[in-house]
């Protein structure tokens, strides 16, 4: 726009002399610059309209470190050709970049390209919206429309395959089944009942239908094993580390354990903070345990209070992935506080996964009381002083070890699996 301003101002320089003198001279120059102002808006206007703009996502869900695949398909509406079109993406994506700039475009015509990049970051996303620039040859004057395309993406933390978790006794005692009706298949059938619409053909019970010429199903009861309960610490106080932006000789001191996500092409290396640690290890837990169909709540407060009641199945896991997806350490509330509130939604015989990076004992005395009420216990400490934190965090491990829990440590650059496996 610098060139424009100064069209704008030998435009008025030569008007004011052609005005004053009345020479031929100054009214052909102030002409010219006349010319030079309205066909360069009216050549501008014309590159940023009849246009359309078609943008594809090939998911709308994806998890940090897959890729994420865009089409962009720029049509030119009208007859006239546009010389140059820059298209600039307005997502919200950290390292998504699908802006382009394409050139000589004929009427009805169209261009595309495709744009792939690494989710690095979890979180609720906006693609779009998109902005089209376009101005004149001489680069005169330039203008720009907003087209409001926007999709949103979900980016679900990090997760990592557990096989030996270090569970305790977790049958309920009491008998050999709750004796609760389920519509999930477990190994306790509690009987027999008319086929009805919409009943799953693997629980037809064959012999028992050909014996009444009927279909019949079978009835199941929920299995004695105790629920599981995932408690993610997120009060800001708790968690250290490296934010976005930091030196990168300090990031160099702090190494980042390798991990596959789900799917994932490539390996992506887990932030060194805390709270990621966190987050990914409290989605590994959950998935790990939702595909052993074990019922498995969580509760967080971060900025607000976050409680998914105990379920089962994939509609839970995907609750519980959207959740932690979105969360972040913000809280204001001690995790002790934050147990000892929530200790009504767990009953006897429940595990309770705590997760925490807080190097003071008092969640270790929260704990206690816990595993005093019957309740099992894991905790998993993730040992700040290995992320830059000054202060050693085996006073907890110790108290959460006479407190009768389970306790298993993470520390920065160590494999999560081995380190919570061992």
């Amino acid at each position: 726009m610098t060139r424009y301003r100064v069209v704008w101002s030998l435009f008025l320089i030569a008007l004011t002399g052609a005005l004053s003198t009345g020479r031929g001279l100054w009214w052909t120059f102030t002409g010219a610059l006349f010319m030079l102002i309205v066909i360069p808006i009216a050549w501008a206007w014309l590159g940023v309209n009849w246009l359309r703009i078609a943008r594809r996502t090939f998911a709308r869900v994806a998890q940090v470190g897959q890729d994420l695949e865009e089409e962009f398909k720029l049509t030119n509406l009208s007859r006239i050709p546009k010389l140059w079109v820059e298209v600039r993406d307005q997502s919200t994506l950290p390292g998504h970049c699908a802006s382009r700039v394409v050139s000589l475009i004929g009427g009805h015509q169209w261009r595309g390209w495709r744009v792939k990049s690494r989710c690095e970051h979890r979180g609720r996303y906006t693609l779009g919206p998109v902005i089209v620039c376009s101005g004149d040859p001489l680069g005169i004057y330039q203008m720009q429309r907003q087209l409001d395309i926007v999709h949103t993406l979900l980016v679900y933390p990090a997760t990592f395959d557990l096989r030996d978790f270090p569970l305790p006794a977790t049958f309920l005692p009491g008998g050999d089944a709750l004796h609760r009706r389920t519509h999930y298949v477990t190994t306790n059938a509690a009987g027999v009942r008319d086929y009805m619409p919409g009943d799953s053909i693997n629980r037809i019970h064959w012999p028992t239908s050909v014996r009444r010429q009927r279909l019949i199903v079978k009835e199941f009861e929920l299995d004695p094993i105790s629920d599981v309960w995932v408690a993610v610490d997120l009060c800001a106080d708790a968690h250290v580390g490296l934010e976005e932006g930091a030196p990168d000789s300090l990031v160099e001191q702090l190494p980042s354990p390798t991990i596959v996500a789900d799917e994932a092409p490539a390996a992506f290396q887990l932030p060194p903070h805390t709270e990621e640690y966190a987050i990914s290890i409290a989605a590994s837990v959950a998935r790990h345990f939702l595909q052993q169909g074990r019922v498995v709540g969580l509760i967080a407060h971060g900025a607000h209070r976050e409680v998914i009641p105990g379920e089962r199945g994939e509609r839970q896991l995907t609750k519980i992935m959207e959740t932690l997806s979105v969360v972040r350490a913000h809280g204001q509330i001690p995790f002790d506080r934050m147990l000892s509130a929530e200790s009504v939604l767990l009953t006897r015989g429940t595990t309770l996964i705590a997760i925490s990076a807080w190097a003071d004992v008092a969640w270790a005395l929260a704990v206690q009381q816990a595993v005093h009420n019957g309740i099992h216990v894991v905790a998993i400490v993730i040992d700040g002083q290995s992320f830059g934190a000054a202060r050693s965090c085996e006073d907890v491990i110790a108290a959460l070890a006479n407190a009768g829990a389970v306790v298993r440590v993470v520390r920065c650059g160590a494999s999560i699996p081995q380190a919570i496996e061992a």
